[in-house]
């Protein structure tokens, strides 16, 4: 039968090693062949069969990939490869899949691209970059609504650390005045964010119910909390699969020597005491890759957020203030501060122990330097080292 134009259908000719379909004249000469030919299994290990793979398929290995990345090069390179991985390693499901460790994206690094990343990926519904979007846009970009709405759509989601620092933002008042303060709205925060595992707001919550902060006191109950806490960290250290590059045996012998970090490069990382009440040294807990990133981005500033303000002095918090003195000091020696009492212990443990000195014999050495810098802001603006 032929067409319009005079031309015949294509016929099939079938062969023992191929299938090729071709496509003739009415003349019979071939006029080349209209589809790419189809070889038989023997050369099949020869070609490429990417694109007969089903898009279900992929996406599926694509969220594997996502949910196990350790670093964002894991997926870049795979968006860099061709055109259809590109566009289904977008897919909001391989992105809503993404893990903690997607998103260490370096302060130096930050752009309007990076930006738009983590906002795609919050729209696709991943909580882990809502948290970071909003701590990078409340802390960082100063973008207090949009931020505190992102940590708490993450929050709605029973993301521990988005609720722990909506708690913190409740305790200090963060973003607003002194009088916006909630103590009670940050306890409720802190014990769900603890009933989920988070060991910094169980840490927290202890110290609450010890001093009476926003709740009725309870010293035995507060004081169990603690020691719930320790245990928590102790067991997730223990638990990491990085721990195997350590001895557990230096763990559990008291030692004023610093135990390196097993995901740190370096031997100067500090010790930390976690259970020093039991005479035990271990690794400085690693920190989240939103509170790495406030760290640098404040860092590259010389460590000033603004005129007046101070950073969280916990090494990895990297919180800062939003107004002045909103932060509170340690009554010792006035000369550090901390967004909360769980940054305030850890610090403790971690190198301040060492470093504190009474307030005295700091008012002393800088008599002659004019005044301290000392910042006076309420009774409930001091912590007392312990």
């Amino acid at each position: 039968m032929r067409t319009r134009r005079g031309l015949c259908y294509p016929k099939a000719d079938v062969f023992v090693d191929r299938i090729v379909v071709k496509r003739r004249d009415f003349a019979g000469d071939n006029m080349g062949c209209r589809k790419r030919q189809r070889f038989s299994p023997e050369i099949a290990g020869k070609s490429d069969f990417f694109d007969a793979l089903p898009d279900d398929l992929i996406i599926s290995i694509l969220c594997k990939l996502s949910s196990t990345a350790r670093c964002p090069s894991d997926l870049i390179n795979v968006l860099i490869t061709c055109k259809r991985l590109n566009s289904l390693a977008l897919n909001s499901l391989v992105l809503s899949k993404a893990s903690p460790k997607m998103f260490s994206i370096k302060a130096k690094s930050w752009s309007e691209s990076s930006h738009g990343f983590l906002k795609t990926c919050a729209d696709a519904g991943n909580v882990e970059a809502c948290y970071t979007l909003g701590m990078i846009r409340f802390y960082c970009l100063q973008n207090r609504g949009s931020g505190a709405s992102l940590m708490a759509k993450a929050a709605i989601s029973s993301h521990a650390p988005a609720l722990y620092s909506l708690a913190v933002i409740q305790f200090n008042g963060s973003g607003g005045c002194k009088n916006d303060k909630d103590l009670r709205a940050g306890v409720a925060l802190c014990a769900r964010a603890a009933f989920l595992g988070h060991v910094d707001a169980l840490r927290e919550l202890g110290h609450c119910l010890q001093d009476g902060y926003g709740v009725r006191q309870n010293i035995a109950e507060g004081r169990r909390l603690l020691v719930q806490a320790n245990a928590r960290e102790l067991a997730v250290v223990l638990s990491s699969p990085a721990a195997s590059n350590i001895s557990t045996g230096s763990w559990l012998t008291w030692s004023p020597h610093p135990v390196p970090h097993p995901n740190h490069g370096h031997p100067t990382v500090p010790a930390c005491p976690l259970l020093s009440d039991f005479g035990c040294n271990v690794p400085a807990p690693e920190a989240h890759p939103a509170s790495r990133f406030l760290a640098e981005w404040f860092g590259a500033r010389g460590g000033i957020p603004g005129p007046g303000l101070r950073l969280c002095s916990h090494v990895g918090c990297g919180r800062p203030e939003t107004r002045k003195h909103e932060f509170r000091r340690c009554s010792v020696c006035g000369a550090v501060n901390y967004c909360s009492r769980a940054c305030q212990a850890l610090d403790w443990k971690l190198r301040h122990k060492a470093e504190c000195a009474a307030v005295e014999r700091w008012l002393d050495e800088d008599v002659d330097g004019g005044e301290p810098n000392v910042a006076v802001d309420g009774n409930d603006d001091v912590i007392a080292d312990s």
